[in-house]
């Protein structure tokens, strides 16, 4: 085994009851060919539409280490009976060996940017000793993943956990045990597959039946479902932390005072004191994602001064927030990119932070939500009055669930209704100006990525 070798063959072959061809060792682990890099573990997966095992060559020539294959293979290996069981026993021994605090992230909103924070915040102290979930890596496939890429040696690892229906984070959470479990904010969300939000409450409450014994549950004050969650976490939390805004809260923002920059100065009180930092994400969601930041900081040991430090240095992610100037006509304009995903309440949040945003007018590229159940039209013409309240002078509503959001806005603000990423793209292209400030938001499967990408090309 190689200092900073991830798993080695036998390691491997132990974990998941296989067998290996030969001695090798690996630094990485993936199932996407197409991001294979040298030194990886190239994991086989067959699923409905494709199967891992045509893509080892690919593998391979781009460095693959080894493979984790249920087929015959001609390169080093280890062979198992089912390569997706085998990569959870591969998250399992993950987990087992680590002496490092886990934590488990989810919620209706904010689960990715909140992970990304956390990460940073407790990454600070120790550069290096942190280990996160990469990109939304939530799923059934995506959790195992993350867990068994975590160095033997972290001390601290952040999970974003995700589901669609109930008992899917049942199953995540089993598998990845967090000492700290944290519901982000309970909203709209996958609507489609649930009667009501108290049972989306329900589903995000399972995150703590992983929690390990003392662990603590952190559940947001502010929402209408908090005391479902707390019941949710009592039978599995030794510990239950609230956050918010509001009087009450464990982990509360009591002063906070806009920045110059957009950001916010935030008092935060704690059960063990104060803390006053600034947060250099925009908007009034992201002070209280701070809090469940702190909160979780907190509990699982880390160094909150460091942690506020992480906060004022944090940057938007690209689908989430990052902001950029595009080159327009002789001038610039400010892009605003919340492309990855969309629901009523994100739609509601991010609309807000356009309203602050600097622009001599205001735009909106806004694509329609997925997922939202017989209540999608009600949804999509509720935005209605936050596109109003933002300030928007011109809007682009992208995919036919838009057309009730384009009913409410006639005669009130100027639109144009097109069917695909492609039409908003070469729309917006056609009419944005210097000075202008422009928000793209909308769920990921309508394509709005492309159109950050043609506005980042002239960054």
């Amino acid at each position: 085994m190689t200092a900073d070798s991830l798993w080695t063959s036998a390691e491997i072959a132990a974990a998941t009851n296989g067998t290996a061809s030969g001695d090798f060792a690996v630094t990485g682990v993936t199932f996407d060919s197409r991001e294979v890099a040298p030194g990886d573990l190239f994991v086989a997966l067959s699923g409905e539409t494709t199967d891992g095992h045509r893509f080892l060559p690919q593998a391979f020539g781009r460095g693959a280490a080894g493979a984790l294959v249920s087929a015959e293979c001609d390169q080093p290996h280890v062979r198992v009976a089912d390569t997706m069981a085998a990569l959870e026993d591969l998250a399992r021994a993950s987990r087992a060996r680590t002496a490092g605090k886990v934590i488990g992230v989810t919620g209706s909103v904010g689960k990715t940017g909140t992970k990304e924070a956390l990460f940073a915040a407790l990454d600070r102290a120790e550069p290096g000793t942190a280990h996160r979930s990469v990109k939304s890596y939530n799923n059934h496939t995506g959790v195992p993943l993350s867990l068994a890429r975590m160095p033997r040696d972290a001390r601290f690892g952040v999970f974003e956990m995700g589901m669609n229906h109930a008992g899917e984070l049942a199953a995540l959470t089993r598998i990845v045990r967090p000492h700290v479990a944290l519901v982000t904010t309970i909203a709209p969300a996958h609507t489609e597959f649930f009667r009501d939000e108290s049972a989306i409450a329900d589903a995000k409450g399972e995150i703590f039946q992983g929690l390990e014994p003392g662990g603590t549950a952190i559940v947001p004050f502010d929402s209408p479902h908090r005391d479902r969650l707390i019941a949710a976490a009592k039978p599995h939390a030794e510990r239950i932390v609230t956050f918010g805004l509001n009087e009450g809260a464990d982990v509360r923002a009591v002063e906070t005072m806009k920045t110059r920059t957009g950001g916010t100065f935030i008092t935060a009180r704690l059960p063990g004191g104060e803390l006053s930092f600034t947060l250099g994400q925009p908007g009034s969601h992201w002070v209280a994602n701070a809090m469940a930041v702190l909160a979780a900081v907190d509990a699982a040991g880390g160094d909150l001064e460091l942690a506020g430090l992480a906060l004022a240095e944090l940057g938007g992610l690209p689908g989430r927030g990052a902001r950029f100037l595009a080159a327009v006509d002789g001038g610039e304009a400010l892009v605003i990119d919340e492309s990855y995903n969309a629901n009523p309440a994100s739609m509601r949040a991010t609309l807000a932070v356009l309203a602050e945003a600097q622009g001599t007018r205001k735009l909106a590229v806004l694509g329609e939500m997925r997922e939202l159940g017989a209540a999608s039209a009600d949804y999509h013409a509720g935005l209605a009055e936050p596109v109003r309240a933002a300030g928007v002078g011109y809007a682009i509503l992208v995919g036919d669930a838009m057309a009730a959001l384009a009913k409410e806005l006639e005669g009130r603000v100027e639109f144009v209704h097109v069917a695909d990423a492609a039409s908003a793209r070469d729309r917006l292209a056609a009419v944005l100006a210097p000075g202008d400030a422009v928000l793209v938001k909308g769920s990921n499967a309508i394509g709005l990525a492309n159109v950050v990408a043609a506005l980042a090309g002239r960054a």
